[in-house]
């Protein structure tokens, strides 16, 4: 598409507007709008009659719930100019539309200052890198101080936010070439060489976002408004656009006639009616230039040109069309989701239908058939969305709808690394695949890649894969809560040259990662509202009191002329409707503001997994499980297991990957005290060893005790080791060998605190440096393992470290493990022991009587630390003798000689 037609020396500039709810945004809206001329008289929101609230319940309720437009006119250019909706229920609205902004008009409340949703609008303007004009509203109020306001804006946003208003005189403007100057250093020498600022380096600083021109004013008043407009139009420029044609769709909406609008910005070369855009070939029957609620049709759409489309079915918000790519999925989610209650005499499937229409215009709803209950639910930021959507069911389709309770949605990651095996071979089918879970950035949501090499995998298969990964939201096994901040990697596969169809590798893959997640330690994840509340200082202990129940943390509040304002994070599920209980206790005049701060793990999991019950192995529709096959039947191997059928040897690289990612440094120094208080709290008067417990005691006790030795297989940990053998065959027919068993591998796990504060020596150094006593015992047993020639592991406890990850270690020839939180050593021991106790001989080292009873149950062989201890000295005399020394001049440990 060529750029011929049309007025192309006419600039366009596209400009939105932001701000927290009461900022006044729809206000300014309406002034800029009557300073430009295009209405005669100024609409109020009080007054719902406003030029930008179109729609009948924005009126009723006077705020902005859809994005509007209108168009302004300043000489030879055009300003597309972009009413947001400032409520955070509707944040999704408003990022869509952030995605196609060349500027922003930040307007903040001089009278409440920066709020928490300012800071979250502040962030995705930093993200989306648009650059920023503030207008401080209603500065014609008493309690509005310019000063106070420039230096919060300046601490809290940017410091280079600059007061722009007022530079009549001389005076004034050399401090504010001197202000302009100052966030630049190429621009700073300019000004101390020439003593002012070109406009052409100020407009470049704004567009790289190193300035941020603030004006004052009172839209309301219409004051500061035209120096405002005046100002935008002195520093504003139209950026470069591509000469191919692209264009980037933000909205979907829906004429009076009932017409799909496709709301979209040309962002290069020019678009004409008739044109084909989308890979279906369709075609624009329409170009609408809307200004309000009228429009006015134009053959061609201009870059930088925001018009509504007819013709369009297939696309979406977020879209890319041309050469423009699609978008990243919005920052801002639904935290809240709700039951649909149809009435009797309408069909689901009906309803359904309705409400897939909706969210083609608002996707962030998140429409969902729930197949197991039979019902419709729907995902929402807050009750003021469910009440616009009940309106919109009714008003365009005639359908009464109802909401049940409303619950909070959860989100499950991982925190560390894990591989997931998935193998799908029934008669006639085949496919392996090996996939590589880590943990990912908060935010980041589900990241998929692949560095399989196609010598293995054909390209084809892999991009399968990945498309599979894609076309679901795959759930945790916590709550059945969406998965989310995980990097899903595919590392290897196998497919069948006759066998293998397309539907074999989706099995393959969706068993893959849900074995991941089983063996892996996930976490679940709750969302969290940043809040600002406003209270008399009265109310203040009431309000504290408030949020500590809640299990919310905020900053010293800060009191002034009798009011106190609290700042803080607070779990959505606890906060439930107390914007009314403040609004009760203090009388009307309190105020609380919430945005949506992110996603946080869950304050209190253990209560929320049990009210939820998901049980993951009962989870028909996500198995773990693999299917294998075996003299031309199939037969299902169990999540725990597939691991020891699998066909396809996992890569060299992957156990270092995993062993590396997402652990705690071994010199960190905070880990290793807190990990030193734990033993040393746990190791409280013992002054020597727990009495050791006969094998005939312990024997009988477990005759006892069936169900001694049972523990969660879910909460394994491996990564110790190497799988023996060869990979079969992915071949129905596979000719079978049988080997003769090799002896097992030794491993020694030993309980490295219960050592330390065993042997004399040991805990007397420890007594004074708890760090030396821990390396000293790992230098003792690098020397032993010399002499013994066997894999040890030593476990430290860390469970009372915060957030601590389970962190392993290689120590010379020795491996070292410090627990993840709230787990001990021995629980570690026990698992590892219960795990590997059938493919490896295991000795435990440990006196802890209960530990001693649970491994005997496992089938491990025990030595307690007085006996390890005479096992060292037996080596060292060993060696003295050998090299003709006298054994009896010193007990000295082997470590001592060797050094």
């Amino acid at each position: 598409m060529d750029d011929t037609s049309g007025n192309t020396s006419m600039e366009h500039i596209c400009a939105g507007i932001l701000a927290h709810v009461d900022a006044g945004k729809t206000t300014l809206s309406e002034a800029l709008l009557y300073v430009c001329g295009n209405i005669r008289e100024m609409g109020r929101v009080d007054k719902k009659n406003a030029f930008l609230d179109t729609y009948e319940l924005e009126r009723a309720r006077g705020i902005t719930i859809f994005s509007k437009q209108a168009v302004l006119k300043d000489k030879d250019r055009s300003i597309t100019l972009l009413d947001t909706p400032g409520h955070v229920d509707f944040s999704a609205e408003m990022e869509r539309t952030l995605q196609v902004l060349d500027y922003a008009i930040l307007v903040i409340s001089g009278v409440d200052g920066v709020q928490g949703h300012t800071r979250t609008l502040w962030y995705l303007l930093e993200k989306y890198q648009i650059p920023v004009f503030l207008f401080i509203n209603k500065m014609d109020l008493h309690a509005a101080s310019r000063e106070s306001l420039l230096g919060q804006l300046a601490s809290s946003l940017d410091g280079g936010c600059v007061d722009f208003t007022g530079l009549d005189g001389e005076t004034e403007q050399e401090a504010f070439y001197e202000s302009i100057a100052m966030c630049e250093e190429e621009t700073l020498e300019y000004f101390l060489a020439h003593g002012r600022v070109e406009d052409l380096q100020i407009r470049r600083l704004i567009a790289e976002r190193k300035v941020f021109p603030c004006f004052f004013g009172s839209a309301l008043k219409c004051e500061g408004v035209e120096e405002f407009f005046e100002g935008f139009g002195r520093f504003a420029r139209q950026p470069a656009y591509k000469e191919g044609f692209g264009a980037k769709v933000f909205k979907i909406a829906r004429d009076s006639q009932g017409n799909r609008l496709t709301y979209l910005k040309v962002t290069g070369g020019s678009l004409k009616v008739k044109a084909p855009l989308t890979q279906n070939q369709e075609k624009i029957n329409q170009i609408r230039i809307y200004s309000g609620e009228k429009y006015e049709t134009v053959p061609e759409a201009m870059p930088g040109m925001v018009c509504a489309v007819t013709g369009l079915v297939s696309a979406r918000p977020g879209d890319g069309l041309g050469c423009e790519p699609d978008s990243a999925r919005p920052f801002l989610i639904p935290v809240l989701t709700y039951q649909v209650i149809v009435p009797p005499d309408c069909d689901n499937t009906v309803m359904l239908s309705y409400l897939y229409q909706i969210q083609e215009e608002e996707p962030e709803l998140h429409i969902a058939w729930k197949e197991q209950l039979q019902e419709i639910q729907v995902q929402v930021m807050g009750e003021v969305q469910l009440e616009i959507l009940k309106s919109m069911i009714a008003d365009r389709f005639g359908v009464e709808v109802s909401f049940g309770a409303g619950n909070v949605l959860y989100k499950e990651t991982i925190v560390g690394p894990v591989e997931g095996v998935g193998h799908y071979e029934p008669l006639r089918h085949y496919a392996e695949v090996h996939l590589l879970l880590e943990p990912g950035e908060p935010g980041s949501g589900l990241v998929f890649d692949t560095v399989c090499s196609e010598d293995i995998l054909d390209r084809n298969w892999q991009r399968l894969v990945l498309t599979h990964l894609e076309e679901k939201e795959h759930c945790g096994v916590l709550t059945g809560s969406a998965l989310t901040d995980t990097k899903v990697t595919l590392v290897t596969g196998r497919a069948h040259l006759k066998h293998t169809e397309g539907g074999d590798f989706r099995q393959a893959t969706y068993r893959a990662l849900r074995q991941g997640l089983m063996e892996a330690e996930s976490v679940l994840l709750e969302p969290i509202y940043q809040f600002r509340l406003e209270t008399p200082d009265t109310a203040l202990g009431r309000a504290i009191a408030d949020i500590e129940q809640m299990r919310g943390s905020f900053d010293p509040p800060q009191l002034q002329d009798g009011m106190a304002v609290l700042a803080g994070s607070v779990p959505v599920a606890a906060m439930g409707d107390y914007q009314k209980e403040v609004a009760a206790y203090t009388r009307g005049n309190g105020r609380m503001s919430l945005s949506l701060k992110g996603y946080e793990p869950c304050k209190d999991p253990q209560e929320v997994m049990e009210r939820i019950g998901y049980d993951p192995e009962r989870d028909l529709e996500n198995p773990a499980s693999s299917v294998f096959c075996s003299h031309g039947a199939g037969f299902v191997v169990k999540w725990d297991q597939v691991k020891e059928y699998m066909h396809v040897e996992s890569p060299d690289f992957l156990s270092e990957r995993k062993a590396k990612a997402g652990l705690y440094s071994y010199q960190d120094e905070e880990v290793k005290r807190l990990a030193t208080q734990n033993a040393i709290q746990r190791q409280q008067g013992v002054s020597g060893e727990e009495g050791w417990i006969g094998e005939d005691e312990v024997e009988a006790i477990l005759s006892k005790s069936l169900d001694a030795n049972k523990h969660d297989k879910a909460a394994t940990r491996k990564g110790y080791h190497k799988r023996k053998g060869k990979p079969a065959a992915p071949s129905s027919s596979v000719t079978k060998t049988y080997q003769v068993a090799e002896p097992k591998e030794a491993y020694w796990l030993v309980d490295g605190y219960n050592v330390i504060f065993a042997w004399k020596e040991l805990r007397e150094l420890a007594e004074e440096n708890i760090d030396g006593a821990r390396g000293r015992l790992l230098d003792i047993l690098c020397d032993y393992q010399g002499m013994i020639k066997c894999q040890i592991i030593v476990v430290f406890d860390a469970y009372r470290v915060q957030r601590h990850k389970a962190e392993l270690l290689d120590y010379h020839n020795i491996h070292v493990v410090f627990t993840k939180e709230a787990e001990t050593a021995d629980q570690y021991i026990e698992k590892f022991a219960h795990t590997h106790a059938k493919k490896y001989q295991i000795t435990v080292v440990t006196s802890d009587g209960l530990e001693q009873i649970i491994i005997r149950g496992q089938g491990c062989a025990l030595v307690s630390a007085r006996e390890l201890e005479q096992a060292i000295q037996a080596s060292r005399d060993a060696l003295y003798q050998e090299y003709g020394k006298d054994p009896e001049k010193g007990k000295v440990y082997l470590g001592d000689f060797l050094s």
